[in-house]
Order: C-alpha cells, then structure tokens, then sequence
C-alpha cells in the first residue's frame, strides 16, 4: 500500500474545526439538549465494520459535536470554576498534543514544563525556592501536596510510608468545613482516612476558625495523634473566603504539622492589590496548589503543586525502575545529547502520573500572551463582576446578598414576603434560569440558606452580562412569585 501523503492534512482538517469552533462561540447557540434526539440518533450506532475516512469524521465533528458542545464557553457560564478555555492555550494545547505528546525528552515543550512552573510560581506570589509539578487538576494537585505531607510527618517519626505504608498510628488532616472536598478523598487514597480529616469551624465570613484550630490540635496531642497536614484554602470554592493563612501557618509549625495552602481557584487573587493583603503568611506554605485551567482560562487538564522541597515528592512518588527506560537518562561519552537519551526533570517520579501531556507549553502560551498586568487585569476585572453584581443585589429590595464577595464569586438569594419556603424558591429560580436565559449560575449553601451562586472567571463576560443576569433573576423571581402567591 503506497503511504498517503500528510502535506496540508493537519492545516486542511484543523480550519474546517476552527471554522466549527468559530460559529459556536458566537452567541444564539441555543442548549444543546433542545437538538438531543437529533445528535443522539446521528451518533449513537453499532460499532462500525468499515471506516469512513478522516474527511467524514472531521466533518462530524464540525457538523455534529461542536455545534452541540456544552455552554461553558458562553459569556453567561458562571456555575463552574472551570469555562470554556481561551484561544491561544487552545492551540498551545493542539501544538503539544502532536509535537510533544509526552513532557520528556530534549524538546522545547520539555524545556517550558519547568519554566512555566517558576512563571506560575511568581505570579502566585510564592517563594522562589518553591519546586513543582503539573498533574491533572486539583484532586490531583491536593493528593500529591498531602502525599508529600504524610512522607514528611512519618519521616520524622522514623517511618516511610511510600515504603512501608503508614503503620498503626493514629493520623489527622485539619481543615476548615468549607475545605474543597478533594482534601477528603486524597485523605482516603494516602491511607489516611476521610474519619481521620478533622473540620474546623469558621466564622461568619467562612473562614476557618484559628482558635478552634488550635483547640482540635491540642486535644489530638493530648490522645498521641499525628498531625499529617493543616490546609488552608485561599479562595474557597462555595464563597472565595480566604483562610487566615499565617495565623494557620504558624499554628501548624508550632505542632510539627505541614502547612498546605490550597489555592486550586484563588491563589492567583493576590494579584488583585485590593485583596493581596489576605495572602500575608503564604511564605509559610510547605506545599501549595493552583488551577490555570480554572482563572487562566486554560484547557481543562491542568493543575500545578508547589512543594517547599521536591526532593519529598520523589521519595512519596518515584516508582520502581523499569527495564525499558534502563539506557534512558545515560550521558554518553561525548557528552553529547540526543533528544532521546535524556527525559528532562523527572515528573514523573515526583508524582503520580507516568505519562502526561505537556501541558507547560500551555501554561507559558497564557502568561506570554497577557503578561503578568495581563492576568492582574483579568483577575480584578473578574473581582469587579462580583463586586458589580453585589452592588446591584443590595440596591434592590427582593433580591438578598448572602455573603460579601472577597474574590469572584457573589451568593445572593430572591427573597420576598410570603414565600413559605425561600431554599425551594430559589432553586425553581435556578431551574429557569438554565431553561430560559443564557446564564448558568450554580448554587451553594451559606449558613442554613441556599444561595445563587455565580463565579466570575470567564474571559467573554461583560459588565452588561452582569446587568442582565440581576434582572433576569428579579423577572423570574416576580413571575414565580405571582405563580405561588398571587
């Protein structure tokens, strides 16, 4: 069989799918689950005998799948924190899909796994010193900081634990009860046990309480308990509240515990000078985590920890040797390098993925195009929204602010006389809000009530998106009341 020539058939395939994804940016899209039984009848088919062909895939996925894509990437999606990635990381992440499928070996993607982590470092504010690694996101990201808290805990008391697991002592994890709940799960992975996450009440602005931090320590000294990590969370995911984190780090350090910082949404905050002061003491992280795929608008599939020494990483992480990779990593004779004879930084012995994208060409692609005022300007722009909707929501006499928006995130409820039950109201609000506008909040629980909760990181989202969705939720809100009360 004579070989088919690839001259053109990437830049062929890929601008009839950047045509596709043109048209779907542009707004009037409409919900995909309108025109669910026509694309679900067009691909849902037996396993086919015979190909098609790439002509007649790649003109499915322009004519099928994309245009009946998700709404993340509408100016109006603000449910998740995660949206529809901006374009430039979008074709650092195709780039690297093909040129550097994998993160190692002599290549100029390999070279930008590590400078994008320092990049992404500094602009978080933390210490220079600070190693990293990217993984896929934050469970990950937390999981990989927590294993390199229980190797350090363990170690000092003169067990390894990636060695020989963590023994019969008794272990905790401490947190605030807004704590992504991530931290749990990676308590159950790491052996640790999500019984064994104490959480730690906060006040009225969700942040953890100290005192009571240092009164669950005290008490677990006290029974011989191990203290593995303290974490806390710089922009939590229910509200944005920011920890107190030196008064955390401290606390930690003073009972031998490893201080984690998890910042998966709001460690890039500090960049907003009117909230970098609620940063002071993040010099004291031992380990913390950031998402680009969350503020940076980069694909999903990115998630960065920090470790004080990443040499902890590899003694919780590295694996076993592997025949195949025996002549890998040997400096020949010369001193002459191959691409091939030397994998870089070993990523991955540093945590718990062996193969993995290059995802620091799409990191780099982000703060090369925007800068460091760049992601500053993004970061306030997207407070600003908040802080807009919150005015908004006080100025109005039906609409109630629920918790004062320190980053992005704004929690408002309707609220009105003579509705019995203000949780359930709310929720049918929500409800028309996905069927009837182009605005997807999510909701969340502050206090004992239940809150619309937007959260403002989308690129595409204008100050009039912001208008526009306050007045949806007041029509919608009067309309239901009429329905209810009369």
């Amino acid at each position: 069989m004579a070989q088919r020539s690839l001259t053109g058939d990437v830049e062929r395939q890929f601008a009839r799918v950047g045509a596709a994804l043109d048209a779907f940016l542009l707004p009037g899209g409409g919900d995909p689950v309108d025109r669910r039984a026509e694309w679900t009848a067009a691909l849902e088919q037996d396993l086919p005998e015979h190909g098609i062909g790439g002509e007649a895939v790649v003109a499915e996925i322009a004519d099928i799948l994309i245009p009946n894509g998700g709404r993340f990437a509408s100016a109006g999606f603000w449910g998740w924190i995660t949206v529809g990635p901006d374009t430039v990381p979008v074709a650092a992440a195709a780039a690297a899909s093909l040129a550097a499928p994998q993160r190692y070996t002599i290549n100029a993607f390999n070279l930008l796994e590590e400078q994008s982590l320092r990049w992404l470092a500094a602009l978080c504010g933390l210490p220079e010193a600070m190693g990293g690694v990217y993984s896929s996101g934050g469970s990950v990201a937390n999981l990989v900081a927590l294993g390199a808290a229980r190797q350090y805990a363990l170690e000092q008391r003169g067990v390894d634990p990636a060695a020989d697991g963590v023994g019969t002592g008794d272990v905790a994890i401490y947190a605030s009860a807004e704590v992504h709940h991530t931290v749990q799960r990676s308590a159950a992975v790491l052996g640790i046990g999500r019984s064994h996450v104490r959480l730690i009440e906060t006040d009225d602005a969700q942040r953890l309480e100290v005192a009571a931090l240092r009164r669950a320590l005290e008490e677990d000294r006290g029974s011989g308990v191990i203290p593995i990590a303290v974490v806390g969370t710089a922009g939590t995911t229910n509200t944005g509240a920011i920890d107190p984190l030196r008064a955390i780090g401290e606390v930690a350090h003073e009972f031998g515990a490893w201080f984690h910082v998890d910042g998966a949404y709001g460690l890039l905050g500090s960049l907003d000078s009117r909230v970098a002061p609620l940063y002071d003491g993040l010099e004291l992280a031992d380990s913390a985590i950031v998402d680009p795929h969350k503020w940076l608008g980069a694909p999903v599939g990115i998630a960065a920890t920090f470790v004080r020494d990443r040499s902890i990483l590899y003694r919780a992480f590295t694996q076993e040797p592997a025949a195949y990779l025996e002549t890998i990593s040997e400096t020949p004779d010369d001193g002459v390098l191959s691409s091939l004879q030397s994998m870089g930084v070993p990523y991955s012995e540093l945590a718990v993925e062996l193969s993995a994208p290059s995802r620091g060409a799409v990191v780099w692609s982000i703060v090369r195009e925007l800068g460091r005022d760049g992601v500053a300007e993004r970061i306030r722009r997207n407070n600003d929204h908040a802080r807009r909707l919150a005015e908004l929501v006080r100025a109005h006499p039906r609409l109630e602010l629920l918790s004062t928006p320190v980053l992005s995130i704004c929690c408002f409820r309707y609220s009105a006389d003579g509705i019995a039950d203000l949780d359930a109201f709310n929720a049918e609000i929500l409800q028309r809000l996905y069927l009837r506008t182009p605005y997807v909040p999510s909701s969340t629980r502050v206090g004992e009530s239940l809150a619309l909760r937007p959260c403002f990181i989308n690129s595409r989202t204008e100050d009039e998106d912001i208008d526009a969705f306050a007045e949806a939720v007041v029509r919608i809100g009067d309309q239901l009341r009429f329905e209810r009360v009369g």
